[in-house]
């Protein structure tokens, strides 16, 4: 009769806590991710002070983006770009162009769009006005965007 030199331990490869720990190495990722998933869910992220939390039976087809009207959907930078274009066909792009300073002025996080908005009024300019014409309006607003607009129009 042989004996082996290393003392056995356990009783093969598949004791009971062997298998609970397998089983929690699995389960509990998926239990984590769940209920920070939930967590989420149930912060007020609007900031008004009501205690009414919002779940998915509460949603019915008219909070949809297709059903909601489009003025809604829009966002802010589009609105002001299509009221400043608006603008622009009763006015000079001077104008136009103080105004978008003064909305950019008055609402910060219009900033970052602040360029395209510039370029699409120097485009539309352009096509109002003429090249030459368009371009005696550039000042710097939105560092100079406007004027680029033109000239892209332009070439």
């Amino acid at each position: 009769m042989k004996h082996s030199i290393t003392p056995q331990t356990r009783r093969g490869r598949g004791g009971p806590a062997r298998r609970i720990g397998r089983t929690l190495a699995l389960v509990l990722p998926v239990v984590l991710v769940l209920s920070g998933t939930l967590a989420v869910t149930r912060v007020n992220w609007s900031g008004s002070p009501s205690n009414s939390v919002l779940t998915a039976t509460d949603v019915t087809s008219a909070d949809l983006p297709a059903a909601r009207p489009r003025a809604l959907s829009r966002s802010p930078q589009d609105v002001l770009r299509d009221q400043l274009m608006a603008e622009l066909q009763e006015k000079n792009p001077g104008e136009v162009l103080t105004h978008l300073q003064q909305a950019v002025n008055g609402r910060p996080s219009l900033a970052r769009h602040c360029t395209s908005i510039a370029r699409a009024l120097g485009r539309a300019a352009v096509r109002a006005y003429g090249a030459s014409r368009a371009q005696s309006y550039a000042r710097p607003v939105c560092d100079t965007s406007f004027a680029s607009g033109v000239l892209a129009a332009h070439s």
